[in-house]
């Protein structure tokens, strides 16, 4: 199957349970976009998979991850392993500790022989858009919990993702987490910067990446030549949504696929950009705060192009204020469905089932990460996984 028919199915895919899945923890979950990539992973390489812990801190995407994702759960065990509460509520021993906590040592007898450790922390302190807190937010410091996690669970791999401006957090957490992954038993982590575009993400979008594994379970190394090797030419808006013109709803009803509700001052914005065949506005046309000199963040109050990959999806997807945002041939802003397009989530993953707010979707939407980049990430980790244990396999019953 297609990525493209991939997106358009309607029917839930099937991922595989089997005798020896592939194990799974996601730390910062969110909606499931890392839980999902790695489960197309497992798809790819004809293995299963079982997700032994997911916990965010937020309700509304954790319940969105449980009415997509609860087929990839022991059975009956739904809400004692995926759960709305905070990283630290699991993993609360400090950085570098050498026991573990009472609360910790549950969490490992619960999770168990881990295969694969995924996280994306939150990056809104450490992101380029943040103008305030950036290199010193307090939520930097949660990108350390999933080293921490590595030492409590001891998985064979570890995969944490983050902006590219991580490594520039004046507490130098990435060097504090590296160094506490070594002391843990893990090789030379390995980072890579990443275009989503080359992921297959319809989306210009940078991410870091940080892969490290035990010496006896995945080479690192060979997983991001594996990456480098497998980068692809980038999709387009029109490959990830044209089917979807002219679906959408009422202007300002509330589902899924309707526009958000515009000002007179923004119809008229964009009224303006069809009538003169323009992708930016204006810098007269702006508010005093988005005209350049005035922002540090340009990239606002315009469309997107058919044959191009948009700019990067965010929480603010529904205002043209907040990106380009604007619809390459319609007169309104993109839909929660098209964003969740553009991040790679196949119509079979639904957002509105079980919530019923265009905040939370933005939220959940926008937060996430594409789930197609994830796929290309551990496609090469899920293979090395497989045949590692295959190999035990085999000596056990050779001997």
């Amino acid at each position: 199957m297609t990525d493209q028919r991939l997106l358009r199915r309607k029917t839930a895919q099937p991922f595989r349970t089997g005798a020896t899945p592939i194990s799974l923890v996601d730390l910062f979950c969110g909606c499931g976009g890392m839980t999902l990539g790695v489960a197309l992973a497992c798809s790819d390489a004809q293995v299963g998979i079982e997700v032994r812990l997911a916990i965010d801190l937020a309700s509304e995407p954790i319940a969105i991850w449980k009415d997509n994702l609860h087929s990839l759960v022991p059975e009956g065990e739904l809400d004692r392993r995926v759960l709305a509460c905070s990283v630290g509520d699991h993993i609360d021993g400090a950085l570098g500790a050498p026991r573990l906590t009472a609360t910790e040592r549950t969490t490992r007898e619960l999770v168990g022989d881990l295969d694969l450790l995924v996280g994306g922390p939150p990056c809104q302190g450490h992101s380029d858009l943040n103008n305030s807190t950036r290199r010193t937010d307090s939520r930097n410091g949660l990108y350390a919990r999933m080293a921490r996690a590595a030492w409590v669970l001891r998985p064979r791999v570890v995969v944490i993702e983050n902006v590219p401006s991580v490594i520039h957090d004046r507490s130098g957490v990435v060097g504090r987490s590296v160094a506490e992954l070594r002391r843990a038993g893990f090789g030379e982590p390995r980072e890579l910067v990443v275009r989503m575009e080359s992921l297959g993400v319809p989306q210009r979008r940078k991410r870091h990446f940080l892969i490290s594994s035990r010496a006896d379970a995945v080479d690192a190394a060979e997983v991001v030549h594996a990456i480098e090797e497998s980068l692809q030419p980038a999709r387009t808006v029109r490959w990830a949504i044209a089917d979807l013109h002219g679906s959408s709803a009422k202007l300002g009803s509330s589902g899924f696929d309707a526009p958000s509700v515009m000002s007179e001052e923004n119809k008229r914005r964009i009224a303006l950009l069809f009538k003169k065949g323009l992708y930016r506005l204006p810098d007269e046309e702006r508010p005093v705060c988005h005209r350049d000199g005035q922002h540090s963040y340009r990239s606002v109050y315009g469309r997107m192009r058919w044959d191009e990959p948009a700019q990067t999806i965010t929480t603010g997807y529904s205002s043209m204020g907040q990106g380009c945002f604007v619809h390459p041939a319609a007169r309104r802003t993109i839909t929660p469905h098209e964003a969740a397009r553009l991040q790679t989530f196949p119509d079979f993953f639904r957002f509105d089932t079980v919530i019923h707010s265009r905040t939370a979707w933005a939220r959940s939407i926008g937060n996430a990460v594409p789930p197609l980049a994830m796929r290309a990430i551990c496609r090469d980790v899920v293979r090395q996984v497989s045949q590692a244990r295959a190999r035990r396999s085999k000596v056990l019953s050779d001997s």
